[in-house]
């Protein structure tokens, strides 16, 4: 049969809950800025294939929606 135990949930080292929360908030910076990196990204595409700007004006688009992005991300 199943083993029930009904002592405490961590049986050995402690948890580190300083470096778990410097590791969450790590993810969530590279989630947040990897996100707009691709968005930029495709903004610049459709800007440079779709709109007639270009691959010079695209990358413009791309480099400007970027940077706005990382200001208003702060």
């Amino acid at each position: 049969m199943a083993e029930h135990n009904t002592g405490p949930a961590e049986v050995g080292a402690q948890m580190d809950y300083k470096e778990h929360e410097h590791t969450y908030s790590m993810f969530l910076a590279a989630a947040k800025f990897g996100s707009l990196a691709i968005v930029a990204l495709l903004l610049g595409m459709t800007a440079g294939f779709f709109a007639g700007a270009g691959f010079l004006g695209g990358i413009v688009v791309m480099l400007i929606v970027f940077i706005a992005g990382i200001v208003l991300l702060r």
